[in-house]
């Protein structure tokens, strides 16, 4: 098995038991170069909200979009986007993504921006 697919498989593992909670689900994706994050319902059909590393607010605020300070500036962002929305309460759906490094610093930085998860 290749990288990819070991993630892929942990997604699609992590999704299942998620999908038992019935709430909204905080989702990220992770690239070399940036790091994107979307809130969606509960049905999956639909954005509640979303931030990256692409958009230029986020952008402007950080001098590396590859790091973890830029992580941090997606997970505020993302946590005032969905507070706005109305979502206070997501399950972290991490991608199959190991929980360190970016990834841990973007879901630290939206439970402490207030979201709960």
């Amino acid at each position: 098995m290749d990288k990819k697919s070991s993630r892929l498989k942990r997604a699609l593992k992590l999704r299942s038991k998620i999908k038992k909670f019935d709430v909204n689900r905080l989702t990220i994706h992770r690239t070399s170069q940036h790091i994107y994050a979307q809130v969606l319902s509960t049905d999956g059909k639909s954005t509640l909200a979303a931030a990256s590393t692409v958009q230029a607010d986020v952008k402007g605020a950080v001098k590396n979009t590859s790091n973890i300070n830029a992580a941090i500036e997606v997970g505020k962002s993302i946590a005032q986007k969905a507070i706005a929305a109305g979502v206070t309460e997501v399950a972290f759906d991490r991608s199959g993504f190991k929980y360190h490094g970016r990834v841990k610093a973007l879901a630290d930085a939206a439970r402490e921006a207030g979201l709960k998860f």
